[in-house]
Order: C-alpha cells, then structure tokens, then sequence
C-alpha cells in the first residue's frame, strides 16, 4: 500500500504522470524520462512520479509509485492506466497533476479528479496523438485541462493549428539539462558523433552518407554512431537498423550500439563535432542540448524546434543533401578556430537550459496554475 513521504511544511505536492510504458531508471530511459527525473528539483514542490511498473530499479532519491493499469473500464491502455492512476492520486491528494505526452490520460484524469488542476507538457507533436489529433480535439483539450506546456514555440504552433478562439494559450517551457551531469572535460579527439536512436525520422543513414563523403578527405577523423531502435540493451535488430549498419561498414563509421546515458554523455565530451541530422521536425532537439553542454562543436538540421534550442551555436545542415552535411563537417573538422568559438558559443547557450533555471519557471507556472 502507498504511504506518502513526509512532506516540508512549505512544499506543495505535485504528481508527474509518465507514460505507462516509459522506462525510469538506469539503461531504460529515454528523454521523457530524464526530463522528468531532472525537473524533480523544481523549488517549493515535493514530486512524487507515477509510472508504469519497471523491470529493474529505479533513479536513486526519487519518490517513483509504480502503477498497473486498470482491468476496468474497458478501453486501451492509457485509458486504463489512468484510471489506476486517479485512484492512487485521490488518496495522494496532489496539489497539481502533470502528464507527460498523453493527452489522452491528462484527460481522463481531468475528468475523475475535478478538483485538482491537470496539466499536460507536450514533447512530440499532438497531431499524431490520440485525443489531439484534429483542431477540434486540441480545442476541447485546452478547455478542459487546466493548462498545456509545449516544450517549443513550433510545438506551441502546432497545438494551436486550426483551432479558432482556444480556451487558454499554451504556454512554451523548453527542455532543461543539468550541467552537473556533464563529466569533466575530457581531451578532444578527432571524433564526428551521432548519438540517439538509430530510425530514420533520426537520420542516422544521412549522417553515415556524409561521413561517407567527408571522411576521405580528413585523415586522422573517424566517426561513430552511438543508438539503437530503442532506448534499452535488448533493442531489436531492425530491418533499418541492419541497413544502416551495413551503410556504416562501407563508409567506415563505428556502430556501438546502444549505450546508458552517462556514457552518451562522455563520448560528446570526447567528440570534437556532434552532428543531429533529424529529418522529421524535432519537437525540441535534447540531443542538441547535450551537445552544446558538452563543448562539442554542432552540425544539425534546421527543421522543428532545434533552432530554438542552437540558435546562432550551430552549423544547419539539410539532412537529406548528405553533399551540403558532408560539406558542413568537413568545413568543422579542417578549421580548429571555428570549433572553438562554436563550442564556447554552445556552452553559453545551454546555461539558458540548465535544471535550475527551467525548474523555476516550472515552479511559477505551478503557482499560477494552481492558484486558478
């Protein structure tokens, strides 16, 4: 049975809803779950995160109750699930409910508990999702929550796309890092980087088709692919995967395979240029972050919210003109003054993403909320 934690007499308390299939601890996690994770430090709030039960242990210090879903109502999972979750959340008694990327479970949420204010932060396009899809459902989704956080303007636009008269304007809070995840800083290699999931929204074929180009006219360079399918050790071998891979061993680039996130971290420590060639719009683009954090100089794509996050610390590059990428780390890799500037550029940009900063523009958007 669920016993809530002491709480500080000042703290509010605030329930983060994960997505049930979201893993939240070490080798499992993917950006929902980091972010959520990082956001627990937010200033006057005691967090506690619900999620879908996991399959090995959790992050350290962090209050987590896992939740099964529900065997009724009848209805899918996140229907289910929600249900499970709203019953453990009226004994919680939250002062404020947060739902990651469903907006289906923030609605339903909404609906059991009237008299706690739900709140939903998007970090993929609602148009792909369940209950969001059309303008008329993300119209009744910004009367019926209490709020919406899209974690970029492009995000932001895409929420308010057709939809006439929205009950409240969504609210952009970007992504956050913790700079302190960073490990020490490790001696440059000649090292181009891609580091996320190997599909093709992600571009990995595009970044080997550059290094393909690019690599014979850099000696001394190599290049290496971090990522799997999926953000765990037993990712499948995908029919894409496998292309790629055999792409890779043509163009001499290193496929690692799937790796935990502090050791994602170390290798943009060590890497002189990161490329993020994302051919579908990213929502955000926490890939670019970490790189920027890192001191790594950054090559990425100019489409969906990764302008936001590189603003002026970053070389665009059109991911599906592998000629214009293999140009653009070519251009990186033979000038060590550009590296440099590019780098520090980065570094001073990512302070604007830091943990401390972001958890209290959270705090206030708490406050605001719950005070109606």
């Amino acid at each position: 049975m669920y016993m809530p934690a002491p709480m500080h007499p000042t703290s509010l308390k605030a329930a983060v809803i994960l997505p049930p299939r979201e893993g939240f601890g070490p080798g499992r996690t993917g950006a929902i779950g980091l972010l959520a994770r990082r956001l627990v430090q937010t200033p006057g709030f005691e967090t506690v995160i619900f999620g879908g039960k996991q399959e090995g242990p959790v992050f350290p210090g962090i209050d987590f109750i896992p939740v099964s879903p529900a065997f009724w109502p009848l209805g899918n999972t996140n229907v289910r699930y929600a249900a499970a979750v709203a019953g453990v959340l009226k004994k919680f008694d939250p002062a404020i409910v947060e739902v990651h990327n469903r907006p289906e479970i923030a609605l339903v949420l909404a609906a059991r508990l009237p008299n706690i204010p739900v709140t939903l932060i998007l970090n993929n396009d609602p148009q792909g999702m369940r209950d969001a899809a059309s303008a008329a459902e993300r119209g009744e989704m910004l009367r019926r929550l209490a709020g919406v956080i899209t974690s970029s303007e492009y995000l932001r636009q895409r929420v308010l796309d057709g939809v006439a008269s929205p009950a409240k304007d969504p609210v952009v809070l970007p992504n956050c890092f913790d700079l302190t995840e960073m490990p020490p800083p490790a001696r440059r290699e000649r090292l181009i980087l891609f580091a996320g999931r190997v599909v093709a929204d992600k571009a990995p074929d595009a970044f080997v088709s550059a290094s393909a180009a690019a690599l014979p006219h850099l000696p001394g360079w190599r290049a290496e692919i971090i990522g799997a399918d999926r953000f765990n050790v037993d990712s499948p071998d995908t029919a894409f995967v496998q292309m790629v891979r055999a792409a890779a061993e043509g163009a001499n680039v290193r496929m690692l395979g799937y790796r935990d996130h502090p050791e994602v971290l170390a290798a943009m420590g060590r890497a002189a240029i990161v490329v993020v060639p994302s051919r579908w719009p990213e929502p955000f683009g926490l890939v670019a972050l970490e790189a920027l954090a890192s001191g790594a100089a950054l090559v990425c794509s100019p489409r969906g919210g990764l302008p936001e996050v590189a603003g002026d610390a970053a070389i665009y590059a059109n991911p599906d003109n592998p000629a214009e990428m293999a140009a653009a780390i070519r251009s990186l890799a033979s000038d060590e003054g550009r590296r440099r500037a590019l780098a520090e550029a980065g570094r001073q940009r990512a302070r604007q993403f830091d943990v401390p900063v972001i958890a209290e523009r959270l705090a206030a958007l708490r406050v605001r909320t719950i005070g109606g």
